[in-house]
């Protein structure tokens, strides 16, 4: 009989690099935040990372707060970053970007289920928030609840069935439920889409994952 073989999470690196669903304001996140048990050095994760970008439309004050968070997570400040989120969240409270920066924050400091409570309250002030279900499903991921992570990645590809890090992820997690097909495709339709995108270090993350996948079906796997 052929054994289970549990193959290298993506969620620790489908987080790297988000675009922002849902929200009025032209906002790109690009923190590298690791949900996952695994935690290997990449050279991508060495390059610099922005917490935020964001319009100069919005309000000074609430442009102050984010770019205070900014600098702070630049520095890995997490304390400093988390207490200068809630400070924005308190001051902007149905400010769902912000909900969403706090959980990412919490989830650098290993508080997922805090950092959950973040994601789902950015969710019920923007219902259509891609980017929250596909984080909650990562921290999920992090914690072997694969079912509850699909759960979260589908309902994030409802929102946009073309967000390729939610497919790469919801290939993962269907990979752990020994849902080989689905797996499967959910990676190849992240790859094309990555291509697509000219995201080569997200296409060489899921070629290699979906050479794994290939190599543990070699009949000659026992």
């Amino acid at each position: 009989m052929k054994r289970t073989v549990f193959v290298q999470p993506l969620s620790w690196v489908t987080l790297s690099i988000l675009t922002v669903i849902g929200i009025s304001s032209p906002l790109v996140l690009a923190a590298p935040v690791k949900v996952s048990r695994y935690s290997p050095q990449q050279s991508a994760q060495k390059q610099p990372q922005k917490l935020a970008q964001f319009s100069e439309t919005n309000q000074p004050e609430r442009s102050q707060l984010l770019q205070q968070a900014q600098a702070l997570y630049e520095q890995e400040n997490w304390t400093g970053a988390e207490e200068n989120l809630r400070k924005f969240t308190k001051k902007f409270p149905k400010d769902a970007f912000g909900h969403f920066q706090l959980g990412n924050v919490l989830v650098r400091q290993g508080k997922s289920e805090a950092a959950i409570s973040s994601y789902q309250e950015a969710i019920r002030l923007q219902s259509q928030y891609a980017l929250a279900y596909n984080a909650i499903g990562a921290v999920y991921a992090s914690q072997n609840r694969w079912e509850e992570a699909i759960t979260e990645y589908q309902k994030a590809l409802e929102i946009n069935p073309d967000y390729g890090d939610a497919l790469a992820n919801l290939g993962e997690a269907l990979w752990q439920t020994n849902k080989r097909d689905e797996a499967k495709a959910s990676l190849e339709k992240a790859l094309n889409i990555f291509k697509a995108q000219s995201r080569n270090q997200r296409v060489y993350q899921v070629e290699r994952m979906l050479q794994q996948m290939k190599s543990s079906d070699d009949p000659g796997v026992s």
